[in-house]
């Protein structure tokens, strides 16, 4: 996945910053690998202007996030480093100031009444259908930046829009045709689909034990914990209708309901007993972890763990992970109580047994005899190829592929639609679909097609235009980065 990210982040890097606004609500994340000083210093000059290191953090945090959401949780600030996510942020806010050093030489320029006519239409400072005010404040704030700050960010986004305005094309009507032809063209195939899991195996015991034996350093445990734990269990109270008013009174912002409002007394007032019952419980917890700490009470049990297995959220198996042996950790809170955790020992990984790795020695056994078997059926099939007609067919034609589901028929059908072979084999989800394509025509009516056709044309000629842009402004102005003298 790393080897894909890294040939993939260019394309994040030329398209993140074209038609780029503001935006407020994600957040930022950590800032990558390299420590610039305080807020106000500069990564870079490029020409007149400096590059500060509130815009590099900006530009980590738009791509962290563009990552993030392809990947979810396997993405993490070390996948970030390993590909060089860092070194982007500082090439992306490079590229948006020769732009703008562009745009100072052209006169162009943002006024107060265009940032004015920006903010008011943003729905995140929206309330009852017009701009406000003490939300605006309030959502910066949150944020962790000032109007100040963010004006100064919106003015910058609005003037790379007004250069980009400057290359707005108009792509003629028979380009679009002729591309949505090209697009949609229809090939007659015929296609005979290979299930690598109706292929029967021989498997038992001595089969897979043996594979263990040869492939044991496959099979290997995450880190192992001994762990000294005493758990407080979490103590339900009934405060008093006085301390239920007092702590609504200040944290009632904290009790809202799925639309954003905030809840009455009595609606918020089961969440208030469960958060005053923690507060209470963790008091004990604290308690109990001091004596612990001194060694006045003993830890109520001992328990070996590997590391994949450790009970406890991702934050708190990170201290347990980080903590020596011999320190007592701060109480972990969990929906049921509180934990207190000692590291007694920890061990590095060791091969499993057999009986613990036999469920992973199976599939990879089966996925590696099903390959051979079916990579074998492939060469005979291809041989004298009977398949299935479908006719003609096109990119969407997804209801046509039988043996596919909906999401493994949009994968063939890409890979089929750029394959240069007529006959061959594309491999989908672990399947293994034949196919013979026997005639091919352009599309004849593609009216539905060609708006989102010519949207695609505007978006690609774009940023090929605004890409040869930047690379005749590195020519143009002198740039030095911050970069260049750390290793």
């Amino acid at each position: 996945m790393i080897t894909w990210m890294q040939r993939h982040k260019r394309w994040l890097v030329i398209t993140i910053w074209i038609s780029t606004i503001a935006f407020v609500g994600a957040g930022f994340v950590g800032w990558g690998s390299y420590e610039y000083g305080n807020s106000s210093g500069s990564v870079a000059v490029v020409g007149d202007r400096k590059v500060s290191v509130e815009e590099y953090q900006r530009e980590y945090s738009s791509l962290y996030g563009q990552y993030s959401r392809m990947y979810g949780n396997q993405f993490n600030q070390e996948m970030a480093k390993k590909i060089g996510l860092p070194e982007a942020a500082i090439n992306l806010a490079i590229q948006k100031n020769l732009i703008l050093s562009y745009a100072d030489d052209l006169g162009l320029n943002v006024t107060n009444e265009d940032i004015a006519k920006e903010l008011v239409q943003m729905p995140a400072f929206i309330k009852d259908g017009k701009f406000d005010k003490e939300l605006y404040i309030r959502v910066l704030s949150q944020n962790a930046t000032t109007a100040v700050q963010y004006e100064k960010s919106l003015k910058r986004d609005l003037l790379l829009q007004k250069v980009e305005s400057l290359f707005n094309l108009n792509p003629s009507a028979i380009e679009v045709t002729n591309l949505s032809k090209l697009l949609f063209a229809q090939d007659e195939v015929s296609i005979k689909v290979l299930d690598p899991k109706s292929i029967a195996i021989e498997i038992n015991d001595t089969i897979l034990r043996n594979y263990w034996k040869t492939n044991k350093i496959k099979y290997m445990s995450t880190n192992i914990y001994r762990l000294a734990i005493s758990k407080v269990p979490l103590e339900m109270i009934i405060p008093t209708e006085d301390e239920l008013q007092e702590h609504y009174s200040k944290f009632k912002t904290d009790y809202k309901k799925e639309d954003g409002k905030i809840k009455t007394i009595e609606e918020a007032k089961d969440d208030m007993i469960k958060v005053l019952s923690l507060k209470s419980t963790k008091r004990d917890a604290l308690k109990k972890y001091l004596a612990l700490k001194k060694d006045e009470e003993k830890f109520d049990a001992t328990t070996t763990i590997f590391e994949n297995e450790l009970p406890f959220s991702p934050e708190n198996i990170e201290e347990v992970k980080n903590s020596t042996v011999g320190v007592v950790l701060k109480p972990f809170e969990a929906t049921d109580g509180f934990t207190i955790v000692k590291l007694i020992e920890k061990q590095a990984p060791k091969p499993l047994s057999f009986d613990m790795a036999k469920d992973m020695v199976k599939a990879d056994y089966l996925d590696i005899k099903r390959s051979e078997k079916i990579n074998s059926l492939a060469k005979e099939a291809m041989e004298n190829f009977e398949g299935e007609n479908l006719g003609f067919i096109t990119r969407t034609s997804v209801n046509k592929i039988k043996g596919l589901d909906t999401n493994e028929a949009y994968a063939f059908l890409n890979k089929l639609f750029v394959s240069k072979e007529k006959q061959g084999k594309i491999e989908v989800a672990g399947k293994v679909v034949l196919y013979k394509i026997t005639a091919s025509k352009l599309a004849t009516d593609t009216t539905k097609e060609e708006e989102s056709v010519k949207d695609i044309l505007l978006k690609l000629q774009k940023a090929e235009l605004m890409s040869n842009l930047v690379k005749n402004l590195e020519n143009r102005y002198e740039v030095t980065s911050s970069l260049d003298h750390k290793e």
